[in-house]
């Protein structure tokens, strides 16, 4: 069975992907299954370049297939900020309290209507040199309002103040299941998860 690599150690992050690749014949695994692994400086200018250095780095490191993403909350008020810094927004790397911290200062005077935004997502896929070194990548998105306040324990990230209209709920609020079926990692998951049978021959010995 071929081995998948996921690029993170965030546990929600891991069961989404597991659980849209889980009908593939597919060992996946996370950054924890490694004993160590390279750290990657993510300074591309997009989320696409991003996801592509962690995917190719890891995939040498590794010697596995490999699935990385950069994903982010882009918001209009604030000219598209955080977009790739969501991580590190406060200036500290994922620290999801302060990050929501100060996204809500920095739009305590913006009315509802104008607090606009969406969650991208950009997945790259990543062959290794014994797979010919092969990489696609996909992006999807997700529109919605940031809320005032933060709703619901589910999630992680902004994901509390991401107002899903559609839903009426934010993504804080909503289970696993159906954040994957609106959600930008979720579509793009969905499209990577179509793909991947043409592109990887998923029956080959790794």
């Amino acid at each position: 069975m071929i081995k998948l690599l996921v690029a993170t150690t965030n546990p929600g992050k891991f069961a989404e992907v597991k659980d849209f690749l889980r009908q593939l014949p597919l060992e996946v695994l996370s950054l924890s299954d490694l004993a160590t692994w390279p750290k990657i400086i993510e300074d591309g200018a997009t989320f696409e370049e991003n996801a592509l250095k962690k995917a190719r780095s890891l995939a040498e490191y590794s010697g596995y297939l490999t699935l990385a993403d950069d994903s982010g909350l882009e918001v209009d008020a604030l000219n598209g900020a955080p977009g790739i810094y969501s991580a590190r927004y406060c200036g500290e790397e994922g620290n999801d309290k302060k990050n929501n911290e100060k996204l809500m200062h920095e739009l305590r005077e913006i009315s509802e209507e104008k607090r606009t935004g969406r969650f991208v997502c950009a997945l790259a896929l990543c062959a290794p040199k014994s797979h010919g070194m092969k990489e696609w990548t996909v992006r999807d998105s997700c529109e919605g309002r940031i809320s005032f306040e933060l709703k619901g324990e589910n999630g992680f990230g902004y994901d509390p103040l991401f107002f899903y209209p559609s839903l009426g709920k934010t993504f804080g609020e909503i289970d696993r299941a159906i954040k994957a079926t609106v959600s930008h990692r979720g579509k793009a998951l969905k499209k990577l998860a179509e793909m991947l049978p043409s592109l990887v021959d998923l029956n080959a010995k790794p």
